[in-house]
């Protein structure tokens, strides 16, 4: 187990061990793009992240684990103070698993109930000397309750057409609400079909769904770092507090403060 700092570089591959374990408390983080040959499982029991991929964002609030394939270019951003756990798995045991495991050769994000937020714990604090047969039970206990956790969509494709690039880097930068279908058009000079055509060839989605997700995923970044039903419904532009709700229910099946637990 490592305790780390946004500040201190760290290397999973360096280290020969099948599971490596490592906890961390920063106040903002960008990992820039990066990839190992290890497996990772990320969880923040505090604060919010977002994780990066080729074509696809991700928002990683408390209640949701990613598990990232070996060798897949990805990107951490954290916000305010997060407590980061992430567990390394050694290409040679992330093989093995394939076996009987085969969604585990893809990123998805999974639900963390109680038990598999507690193993995730135990393991993120596991001493890096400690020997395979020690690991085994508690290893399988998790590999049983990560492969039968409910798989979330909490992603948002990102349109690859050089048009909307300059677009999409200011809607990163700045967080800010992506405007009306109508509007956005004016703004990049291309017709409403142009843009339609386009969202749904890199995304899969109208550029309405998208805008949609966009929202969702903005609500629970600000859920997930303290911010108020009310402050959020205002940040995302609904038309009121019971709105929002009605919106953020349909979506996940909770209101924003079960979500936010």
């Amino acid at each position: 187990m490592a305790l780390i700092t946004g500040e201190k570089p760290f290397n999973p591959d360096t280290l020969a061990t099948d599971v490596v374990g490592i906890a961390a408390d920063v106040g903002r983080h960008d990992s820039g793009f990066h990839h190992h040959q290890k497996a990772q499982l990320l969880f923040a029991p505090k604060g919010c992240m977002t994780l990066a991929f080729e074509q696809q964002e991700c928002v990683l609030p408390p209640t949701r684990a990613a598990w990232i394939p070996p060798n897949t270019v990805h990107r951490a951003h954290m916000y305010n103070v997060v407590a980061y756990r992430s567990i390394y798995f050694s290409p040679e045991l992330y093989q093995a698993l394939l076996e009987t495991h085969p969604q585990l050769a893809n990123v998805h994000i999974v639900s963390v109930n109680e038990l598999l937020r507690a193993l995730i714990e135990r393991m993120a604090f596991w001493q890096w000397s400690v020997t395979s047969h020690d690991q085994h039970t508690l290893l399988a206990l998790f590999w049983q309750e990560l492969t039968q956790a409910p798989v979330q969509d909490l992603h948002l494709p990102s349109p690859q057409d050089p048009r909307l690039q300059t677009w999409w880097q200011t809607i990163k930068t700045k967080q800010a609400l992506p405007s009306s279908l109508k509007e956005m058009a004016k703004s990049i000079g291309a017709s409403e079909k142009t843009i339609t055509r386009i969202f749904q060839r890199d995304t899969g989605m109208s550029y309405q769904e998208w805008r949609q997700q966009w929202r969702l995923l903005s609500a629970i970044e600000h859920l997930s770092i303290g911010k108020s039903v009310a402050a959020t419904a205002s940040l995302l532009e609904f038309s009121s507090d019971s709105a929002f709700i009605s919106f953020f229910k349909q979506h996940t099946g909770e209101t924003p403060k079960q979500y936010a637990g």
